[in-house]
């Protein structure tokens, strides 16, 4: 859909009452996002996130991010957390995601050490602590679903080990669905050309994030997300993806040490169900001026 027009926000949030909007801008291990604190009031109406989204991602007209989180209340849960991308897409959950809105709500005091937040995928329960003075996160991501019509792909049955684009490819959702390839070298794959077609294969309805592996001591995993149409420097429901293909076809056990490029990730099972650890870090807050306005004319 091509979206042109010009809109002005006028949210009147600041505390001096300026009209600008108040943002926090975290990270985990290198996956970034803008944080907008809804949690006593809508500040960026639901018809608007998507477009907000868009241009505040942008890294040279907008904050920059690999998406926005919505903080708010939540009927089910502690909290309730929404992420729209840099596409305009809503994603149903995000593992790094949720680990930076943990530690502003932590930081905040809005959350004891064990809460739960309510996502797309469903109720996700969170256990924060803190390492040598580093936050830190450890996630119930659930169990991983691969069964084609849970993930979702075509057919029937699993998705394991099948040619996708020229690559072996198995698939799984773990709040969202991911492909999972392994490969000896990472080093010189051009994610950026081949991930593309097997991100919007036919295969997948809803496309998928697609993962390239080097399986050793410690995991190397490098992601190409949908919605950001790129390679990120981590995706935390991807590293666990990862791990669990790698678990499912005998090549890992109960604990599996994911390196990203932006750093590490714990992945554990405890029977079917995958635990993510893993860090998160305040960048920075600031305002959007009500000077700031968005000029969208770009496919979304």
């Amino acid at each position: 859909m091509k979206l042109k027009e010009m809109t002005d926000i006028k949210l009147g949030d600041s505390p001096s009452g300026s009209g600008s909007l108040a943002f926090a801008k975290l990270q985990g291990n290198g996956n970034d996002f803008i944080l907008i604190d809804e949690q006593y009031r809508v500040k960026v109406a639901d018809s608007l996130k998507a477009s907000f989204a868009v241009q505040c991602c942008h890294r040279n007209f907008g904050i920059g991010g690999d998406g926005v989180l919505f903080l708010s209340p939540s009927d089910h849960a502690d909290l309730r957390m929404r992420l729209f991308q840099p596409d305009g897409s809503e994603a149903e959950m995000c593992g790094n995601g949720v680990r930076c809105l943990a530690k502003y709500a932590w930081d905040a005091g809005m959350v004891g050490q064990c809460f739960e937040v309510e996502t797309l995928a469903g109720i996700i329960s969170l256990k924060v602590r803190e390492i040598g003075g580093d936050f830190w996160a450890r996630v119930d991501m659930g169990v991983p679903c691969f069964d084609r019509k849970g993930i979702p792909a075509l057919g029937e049955g699993e998705f394991m080990m099948e040619p996708v684009e020229g690559f072996e490819t198995s698939a799984v959702n773990t709040g969202v669905p991911h492909a999972v390839i392994f490969v000896d070298d990472l080093l010189d794959l051009p994610i950026d050309e081949v991930a593309p077609h097997i991100r919007r294969s036919s295969l997948f309805p809803e496309g998928a994030n697609v993962n390239f592996v080097r399986v050793g001591d410690t995991f190397q995993v490098r992601t190409f997300e949908r919605g950001i149409e790129g390679e990120t420097l981590s995706c935390g429901t991807g590293s666990v993806a990862s791990a669990a293909v790698a678990r499912k076809m005998g090549m890992a056990g109960d604990e599996v040490f994911v390196e990203t490029r932006g750093g590490p990730l714990l992945i554990t099972f405890e029977g079917d169900r995958a635990y993510m650890d893993g860090p998160a870090a305040t960048v920075f807050t600031g305002e959007l001026s009500d000077d700031f306005h968005w000029d969208i004319s770009q496919e979304i």
